[in-house]
Protein backbone atom coordinates (compact mmCIF):
# COMPACT_ATOMS: atom_id res chain seq x y z
CA UNK A 1 0.00 0.00 0.00
CA UNK A 2 1.27 3.24 -0.90
CA UNK A 3 2.06 6.39 1.42
CA UNK A 4 -1.35 8.29 -0.60
CA UNK A 5 -3.23 5.03 0.14
CA UNK A 6 -3.00 4.65 3.88
CA UNK A 7 -3.37 8.32 4.53
CA UNK A 8 -7.04 8.30 2.47
CA UNK A 9 -7.56 4.90 4.66
CA UNK A 10 -6.52 7.09 7.60
CA UNK A 11 -9.66 9.59 6.65
CA UNK A 12 -12.08 6.62 6.04
CA UNK A 13 -11.97 7.05 2.35
CA UNK A 14 -10.15 3.64 1.33
CA UNK A 15 -7.31 3.23 -1.32
CA UNK A 16 -9.71 3.79 -3.99
CA UNK A 17 -9.73 7.73 -3.59
CA UNK A 18 -7.85 9.25 -5.93
CA UNK A 19 -7.34 13.58 -5.92
CA UNK A 20 -9.29 14.29 -9.10
CA UNK A 21 -8.98 17.87 -11.08
CA UNK A 22 -12.53 17.97 -12.94
CA UNK A 23 -14.78 20.42 -10.90
CA UNK A 24 -17.34 17.97 -11.48
CA UNK A 25 -15.62 14.98 -11.10
CA UNK A 26 -18.27 11.90 -9.25
CA UNK A 27 -16.72 10.27 -6.06
CA UNK A 28 -17.52 7.00 -4.19
CA UNK A 29 -19.15 6.65 -0.77
CA UNK A 30 -16.82 6.01 1.77
CA UNK A 31 -16.54 3.60 4.70
CA UNK A 32 -17.94 4.51 7.84
CA UNK A 33 -15.12 2.74 9.79
CA UNK A 34 -13.91 6.11 12.40
CA UNK A 35 -15.47 5.86 15.92
CA UNK A 36 -17.31 8.60 17.15
CA UNK A 37 -15.26 10.77 19.27
CA UNK A 38 -15.82 10.46 23.00
CA UNK A 39 -15.31 13.82 24.18
CA UNK A 40 -18.47 15.13 22.36
CA UNK A 41 -21.82 14.91 21.99
CA UNK A 42 -23.35 12.17 19.49
CA UNK A 43 -25.88 13.50 16.50
CA UNK A 44 -28.35 11.46 15.19
CA UNK A 45 -27.86 9.60 12.29
CA UNK A 46 -31.03 11.92 10.49
CA UNK A 47 -29.81 15.01 11.54
CA UNK A 48 -29.34 17.18 8.24
CA UNK A 49 -25.29 17.42 7.68
CA UNK A 50 -25.11 21.00 8.59
CA UNK A 51 -26.99 20.56 11.40
CA UNK A 52 -23.85 21.66 13.36
CA UNK A 53 -24.19 20.90 17.59
CA UNK A 54 -23.77 24.53 18.06
CA UNK A 55 -25.43 27.46 17.08
CA UNK A 56 -24.86 31.13 16.90
CA UNK A 57 -27.78 33.22 17.80
CA UNK A 58 -28.25 36.61 16.05
CA UNK A 59 -27.66 38.38 18.91
CA UNK A 60 -24.15 36.64 18.66
CA UNK A 61 -23.80 36.80 14.92
CA UNK A 62 -24.61 40.50 15.29
CA UNK A 63 -21.70 40.96 17.73
CA UNK A 64 -18.91 39.21 15.59
CA UNK A 65 -20.27 41.08 12.79
CA UNK A 66 -19.94 44.26 14.74
CA UNK A 67 -16.15 43.30 16.22
CA UNK A 68 -15.04 41.48 12.83
CA UNK A 69 -16.13 45.00 10.93
CA UNK A 70 -14.78 47.44 13.45
CA UNK A 71 -11.71 48.15 11.19
CA UNK A 72 -14.08 49.54 8.71
CA UNK A 73 -16.61 51.17 11.02
CA UNK A 74 -17.12 54.23 13.01
CA UNK A 75 -15.89 53.91 16.14
CA UNK A 76 -19.57 54.92 17.76
CA UNK A 77 -20.66 51.70 16.33
CA UNK A 78 -18.79 49.20 17.93
CA UNK A 79 -19.03 48.24 21.81
CA UNK A 80 -16.46 50.14 23.82
CA UNK A 81 -14.85 46.57 25.24
CA UNK A 82 -14.83 45.29 21.32
CA UNK A 83 -12.97 48.85 20.12
CA UNK A 84 -10.32 48.56 23.12
CA UNK A 85 -9.72 44.99 22.37
CA UNK A 86 -9.26 45.86 18.71
CA UNK A 87 -7.04 48.85 19.20
CA UNK A 88 -4.87 46.95 21.35
CA UNK A 89 -4.17 43.66 18.95
CA UNK A 90 -4.51 45.52 16.00
CA UNK A 91 -0.26 46.58 15.93
CA UNK A 92 0.61 43.84 17.52
CA UNK A 93 3.45 41.53 16.51
CA UNK A 94 3.66 37.73 16.38
CA UNK A 95 5.21 37.18 19.93
CA UNK A 96 3.12 40.20 21.80
CA UNK A 97 -0.36 38.60 20.17
CA UNK A 98 0.64 35.39 21.11
CA UNK A 99 1.38 36.75 24.34
CA UNK A 100 -1.55 38.85 24.85
CA UNK A 101 -4.05 35.88 23.78
CA UNK A 102 -2.51 33.60 26.07
CA UNK A 103 -3.03 36.20 29.08
CA UNK A 104 -6.30 37.75 28.04
CA UNK A 105 -9.43 38.32 30.56
CA UNK A 106 -11.58 40.13 28.07
CA UNK A 107 -14.69 37.45 28.89
CA UNK A 108 -16.10 35.01 31.06
CA UNK A 109 -13.87 32.38 29.53
CA UNK A 110 -10.29 33.14 30.56
CA UNK A 111 -12.08 31.94 34.37
CA UNK A 112 -11.95 28.08 33.82
CA UNK A 113 -9.18 28.26 31.11
CA UNK A 114 -6.07 25.78 31.50
CA UNK A 115 -4.32 27.42 28.62
CA UNK A 116 -5.22 29.80 25.93
CA UNK A 117 -5.12 28.45 22.55
CA UNK A 118 -3.71 30.90 20.39
CA UNK A 119 -2.71 28.75 17.00
CA UNK A 120 0.01 26.71 15.75
CA UNK A 121 2.00 26.53 12.04
CA UNK A 122 3.71 28.29 9.50
CA UNK A 123 3.17 32.12 10.35
CA UNK A 124 3.56 32.92 6.16
CA UNK A 125 1.23 30.17 5.55
CA UNK A 126 -0.30 30.43 2.41
CA UNK A 127 -3.51 28.21 4.05
CA UNK A 128 -5.43 29.20 6.78
CA UNK A 129 -7.42 26.83 8.45
CA UNK A 130 -9.92 28.07 11.46
CA UNK A 131 -11.82 26.06 13.32
CA UNK A 132 -14.53 27.16 16.28
CA UNK A 133 -12.92 26.87 19.22
CA UNK A 134 -10.43 24.55 21.61
CA UNK A 135 -11.98 21.42 23.16
CA UNK A 136 -10.48 19.72 26.16
CA UNK A 137 -7.50 17.98 24.58
CA UNK A 138 -6.54 21.34 23.05
CA UNK A 139 -7.26 23.55 26.56
CA UNK A 140 -4.69 20.94 28.15
CA UNK A 141 -1.95 21.26 25.28
CA UNK A 142 -2.44 24.46 24.37
CA UNK A 143 -2.53 23.21 20.79
CA UNK A 144 -5.55 23.19 18.18
CA UNK A 145 -6.60 20.10 16.18
CA UNK A 146 -5.53 17.35 18.75
CA UNK A 147 -6.94 14.15 19.75
CA UNK A 148 -8.88 11.90 16.77
CA UNK A 149 -10.26 15.17 15.06
CA UNK A 150 -6.91 16.36 14.50
CA UNK A 151 -5.54 13.17 13.33
CA UNK A 152 -8.16 13.05 11.12
CA UNK A 153 -7.90 16.60 9.73
CA UNK A 154 -3.85 15.48 9.69
CA UNK A 155 -5.01 12.99 7.19
CA UNK A 156 -7.11 15.23 5.34
CA UNK A 157 -4.53 17.96 4.89
CA UNK A 158 -1.85 14.89 3.45
CA UNK A 159 -4.21 13.74 1.07
CA UNK A 160 -3.85 17.21 -0.76
CA UNK A 161 -0.46 17.31 -0.16
CA UNK A 162 -0.35 19.31 3.12
CA UNK A 163 1.05 18.76 6.60
CA UNK A 164 0.79 20.63 9.80
CA UNK A 165 3.28 23.24 10.32
CA UNK A 166 4.12 23.31 6.56
CA UNK A 167 2.59 26.54 4.24
CA UNK A 168 -0.46 25.69 6.57
CA UNK A 169 -1.14 27.67 9.84
CA UNK A 170 -4.26 26.33 12.42
CA UNK A 171 -6.34 28.29 14.50
CA UNK A 172 -9.78 28.87 15.88
CA UNK A 173 -12.25 31.79 16.09
CA UNK A 174 -12.66 31.51 20.03
CA UNK A 175 -9.47 31.17 21.77
CA UNK A 176 -10.58 29.71 25.28
CA UNK A 177 -12.17 26.68 25.48
CA UNK A 178 -15.87 26.64 26.48
CA UNK A 179 -17.06 25.40 29.48
CA UNK A 180 -18.28 21.89 28.67
CA UNK A 181 -18.11 22.78 25.11
CA UNK A 182 -21.40 24.71 25.80
CA UNK A 183 -22.37 27.17 22.47
CA UNK A 184 -20.60 30.31 22.64
CA UNK A 185 -21.43 33.77 24.17
CA UNK A 186 -22.02 36.76 21.66
CA UNK A 187 -19.51 38.70 24.25
CA UNK A 188 -16.60 35.43 23.85
CA UNK A 189 -17.11 35.73 20.00
CA UNK A 190 -16.43 39.99 20.05
CA UNK A 191 -13.72 39.49 22.18
CA UNK A 192 -11.77 37.01 20.24
CA UNK A 193 -12.49 38.30 16.89
CA UNK A 194 -9.52 40.76 17.25
CA UNK A 195 -7.51 37.75 17.55
CA UNK A 196 -8.41 36.23 14.88
CA UNK A 197 -8.21 39.63 12.50
CA UNK A 198 -4.51 40.39 13.54
CA UNK A 199 -3.61 36.45 12.45
CA UNK A 200 -4.90 37.15 9.74
CA UNK A 201 -3.57 40.19 8.57
CA UNK A 202 0.13 38.56 9.88
CA UNK A 203 -0.29 35.86 8.01
CA UNK A 204 -1.76 36.97 4.82
CA UNK A 205 -2.61 33.82 3.82
CA UNK A 206 -3.93 32.93 -0.10
CA UNK A 207 -6.74 31.03 0.84
CA UNK A 208 -8.83 29.97 4.01
CA UNK A 209 -10.74 27.43 4.60
CA UNK A 210 -13.02 27.24 7.28
CA UNK A 211 -14.15 23.94 9.38
CA UNK A 212 -17.74 23.60 10.83
CA UNK A 213 -20.82 26.50 10.39
CA UNK A 214 -20.36 28.41 13.65
CA UNK A 215 -16.36 29.44 13.05
CA UNK A 216 -18.22 30.07 9.05
CA UNK A 217 -20.70 32.55 10.50
CA UNK A 218 -17.95 34.29 13.08
CA UNK A 219 -15.16 34.68 10.27
CA UNK A 220 -17.69 36.00 7.54
CA UNK A 221 -20.52 37.65 9.55
CA UNK A 222 -23.52 35.93 7.63
CA UNK A 223 -25.92 33.44 8.51
CA UNK A 224 -24.39 30.10 6.15
CA UNK A 225 -25.71 26.69 5.94
CA UNK A 226 -22.99 24.00 5.13
CA UNK A 227 -25.03 22.15 2.86
CA UNK A 228 -25.84 25.37 0.40
CA UNK A 229 -22.27 26.84 1.39
CA UNK A 230 -20.29 23.72 -0.09
CA UNK A 231 -18.67 24.72 -4.19
CA UNK A 232 -19.00 28.03 -3.19
CA UNK A 233 -16.47 30.50 -2.37
CA UNK A 234 -16.73 33.40 -0.11
CA UNK A 235 -14.37 36.50 0.63
CA UNK A 236 -12.68 38.00 3.21
CA UNK A 237 -11.10 41.25 2.65
CA UNK A 238 -10.13 39.80 -0.67
CA UNK A 239 -9.20 36.43 0.43
CA UNK A 240 -11.07 33.79 -0.92
CA UNK A 241 -12.37 31.25 1.86
CA UNK A 242 -13.70 27.58 0.84
CA UNK A 243 -16.66 26.41 3.96
CA UNK A 244 -16.39 22.51 4.91
CA UNK A 245 -17.16 20.36 7.52
CA UNK A 246 -15.46 20.28 11.39
CA UNK A 247 -13.50 16.91 11.48
CA UNK A 248 -15.15 16.27 14.84
CA UNK A 249 -18.49 16.30 12.97
CA UNK A 250 -17.07 13.58 10.05
CA UNK A 251 -16.06 11.29 13.29
CA UNK A 252 -19.68 11.35 13.71
CA UNK A 253 -20.83 11.07 10.46
CA UNK A 254 -18.52 9.57 8.87
CA UNK A 255 -20.07 9.42 5.42
CA UNK A 256 -20.04 12.99 5.08
CA UNK A 257 -16.45 12.47 4.76
CA UNK A 258 -17.02 12.05 0.62
CA UNK A 259 -17.97 15.94 1.04
CA UNK A 260 -15.46 16.88 3.02
CA UNK A 261 -13.40 15.41 -0.08
CA UNK A 262 -14.77 17.53 -2.38
CA UNK A 263 -14.14 20.64 -0.49
CA UNK A 264 -10.48 19.70 -0.10
CA UNK A 265 -10.59 19.62 -4.03
CA UNK A 266 -11.97 22.37 -4.43
CA UNK A 267 -10.46 24.71 -2.63
CA UNK A 268 -6.91 23.26 -4.11
CA UNK A 269 -8.38 23.52 -7.13
CA UNK A 270 -9.21 27.52 -5.86
CA UNK A 271 -5.09 28.13 -4.82
CA UNK A 272 -3.88 26.27 -7.72
CA UNK A 273 -6.18 29.62 -9.81
CA UNK A 274 -4.65 31.75 -7.77
CA UNK A 275 -0.93 30.63 -8.53
CA UNK A 276 -1.93 31.02 -12.44
CA UNK A 277 -3.77 34.01 -12.17
CA UNK A 278 -7.19 32.74 -13.06
CA UNK A 279 -9.14 33.07 -9.89
CA UNK A 280 -11.61 35.90 -8.73
CA UNK A 281 -9.25 37.65 -6.46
Amino acid sequence: MSVRESILREMGLGPIWRLRDAPDAQLPEVEADVPPEHSTPKVAPSAAPDAAPRRLSSEMLSRAREANAVADAPAASVPEASRENTARAGDLDWDALTQTIQTCRDCSLCEQRTKAVPGVGDRQADWLVVGEGPGAEEDARGEPFVGKAGKLLDAMLSAIGLARGENVYLTNAVKCRPPMNRPLDASELAACAPYLARQIALIKPRLIVVLGRPAAQALLNTDIRIASARGRCFDYHGIPVVVTYHPAYLLRNPLDKAKAWEDLCFARRQMRDRSSGNGDA
